[in-house]
């Protein structure tokens, strides 16, 4: 019997996903669109049938409901492919959620069945789209185990904390560094629904025991292994 080639989930992590850089660069495929800061990329119930990928700009895609707090499911940042699940829904899917523009933003749309013939003949690009699904499942199961934390720190501190690891594949850590994340109190409010108050109360007593740190820019710096003791703590019941 043959050894699996990835023995590690973070060997699995560290193929490269499809990003424009597997797209020809003759712009044969797909069409250029430009987003205005705010401007809706789709509305619930648009036809789900095509592929977005990111060239500028920062885009968030959230649920759809309009009577309640919509929850942040994905932010998307330059290069990365979005609005490609499911695939298999190009003649009758709708979206189901809403994609909005957080800055300025320019992207490239391809619609699903020209983006599916092209991956039937380019291995490469087939190959980054599946790890891409192996990644976005990964961290659905994490976004999960997230949600599933009803105690505010705990739900904050483990975003935080995913929202790092996710930001730094690419790179080896020990556990022990300070990570920088580039988010707003509303941006981690619609990410770990909850209310934009109630993060920052929460951030402000994670701040005082010197957890994050954080500035009106909206760079937020957290002490990651003081962070993960602290929650462990939490969990047993040992918090100060």
């Amino acid at each position: 019997m043959d050894t699996s080639q990835f023995p590690h989930h973070r060997d699995c992590e560290a193929l490269t996903g499809i990003t424009l850089d597997h797209l020809p660069r003759d712009g044969s495929l797909g069409r250029v669109r430009r987003f205005a800061k705010g401007a809706y990329l789709w509305q619930p119930d648009d036809a789900a049938d095509s592929i977005y990928f990111l060239r500028k700009g920062r885009v968030v895609v959230m649920t759809a409901t309009p009577d309640e707090r919509p929850v942040a499911l994905r932010t998307i940042e330059p290069d990365q492919p979005f609005g490609e699940l499911c695939l298999c829904c190009v003649r009758t899917g709708i979206r189901g959620t809403a994609a909005c523009a957080l800055i300025a933003s320019e992207a490239v749309e391809i619609k699903l069945s020209h983006f599916l013939s092209y991956v039937r003949q380019n291995r490469a690009a087939l190959e980054a789209l599946m790890f891409t699904f192996c990644l976005r499942l990964t961290d659905a199961e994490h976004r999960i185990e997230v949600m599933a934390h009803r105690g505010a720190e705990q739900r904050l501190g483990r975003l935080m904390l995913r929202l790092g690891t996710s930001s730094a594949r690419d790179r080896h850590s020990d556990g022990r560094e300070t990570l920088t994340l580039s988010v707003s109190h509303s941006e981690l409010a619609q990410l770990a629904g909850m209310s934009r108050p109630h993060v920052t109360v929460t951030m402000g007593r994670l701040r005082r025991r010197g957890l994050v740190h954080y500035e009106r820019e909206g760079l937020v710096h957290v002490e990651v292994a003081s962070l993960t003791d602290y929650l462990g703590r939490i969990v047993r019941g040992e918090r100060a």
